[in-house]
């Protein structure tokens, strides 16, 4: 995935980096050794989304050679940004409250964020191994459609290193028609460090895609998915979702709740489908 070293020279010979945000030659050189040396066994989700937010910005570590343009890095910094909210969100344990309880023990919280407004957070376990995950979630991202009713499409509109992707996703109609389509554009950031990878996204702008006629143009906020083996049990993994949506257009606040919430159940449902369709071997180790 990423880079596995930080190159210094690059905070000095790139006219970008050097006017990047957040990016400190020493910050750059301490995460990396830190980074480099997770490995699976190693430390709890909270423990590693904690060390990468007491790090700050991780922007460093995915540099590589190519000189990017103003723009990419901008979205780079923008995945990144994403990222650090979002795990930033799920550090915090206090104040969550249960929507739902489903008979297999996969569970919808909520929390109201200043600032962010009413997130909603996924927790289950699926009976795969994370490779699999990361395959349909990441590498068969244009996929989703096929399993996932709630998603008409997906298309990766620009891909920036290994790393950051651009997207425009289209949904279908929930709640009996009564929210109509949406779409998406978003940037996309994943991180895997050792046993833990992380997905995360945001709504951004993107020129060439405006916006459709006939479909309201809804927002992510900072978003993210966590994956990691289950403790004690490597073959089945843990998903945590955090959905934070703005889904534009008049629509009562107790529609959007139940859609959001019913949303992260059916994910739940449509990617177990999908795992269990498709034989374990075509996933790449």
């Amino acid at each position: 995935m990423l880079l596995a070293t930080f190159k210094l020279c690059a905070g000095s010979s790139y006219r970008h980096v050097r006017n990047m945000k957040g990016l400190r030659h020493q910050a750059a050189l301490a995460i990396g050794q830190e980074l480099n040396r997770r490995a699976p066994g190693g430390p709890t989700p909270a423990a590693w989304i904690n060390q990468v937010r007491s790090h700050g910005s991780l922007l460093g570590s995915q540099l590589e050679d190519t000189l990017y343009s103003d723009q990419e890095l901008a979205y780079i910094q923008q995945g990144e940004e994403a990222m650090q909210r979002a795990l930033g969100i799920l550090s915090h344990q206090e104040g969550w409250k249960k929507e739902s309880q489903q008979a297999n023990g996969d569970e919808v919280l909520s929390k109201v964020i200043p600032d962010v407004g009413k997130v909603f957070r996924l927790e289950v376990v699926v009976d795969q191994p994370l490779e699999r995950l990361y395959e349909e979630l990441v590498e068969h991202m244009e996929a989703m459609g096929e399993w996932n009713p709630n998603v008409k499409e997906i298309k990766v509109l620009q891909k920036i290193g290994k790393d950051t992707v651009i997207t425009h996703e289209l949904a279908a109609e929930a709640a009996g028609n009564l929210v109509g389509p949406r779409d998406f554009v978003s940037v996309r950031c994943t991180k895997r460090r050792g046993s833990v990878c992380v997905l995360a996204g945001m709504a951004t702008h993107y020129g060439e895609m405006p916006q459709q006629k006939g479909v309201i143009r809804a927002e992510h906020g900072p978003t993210c998915m966590v994956l990691h083996p289950l403790a004690g049990s490597p073959s089945k993994t843990k998903l945590t979702w955090l959905l934070n949506i703005d889904l534009k257009g008049w629509l009562p606040k107790t529609i959007i709740n139940q859609v959001l919430s019913q949303t992260q159940v059916d994910f739940a449902n449509h990617l177990r489908k999908r795992l269990q369709s498709r034989p374990a071997l075509e996933a790449r180790c």
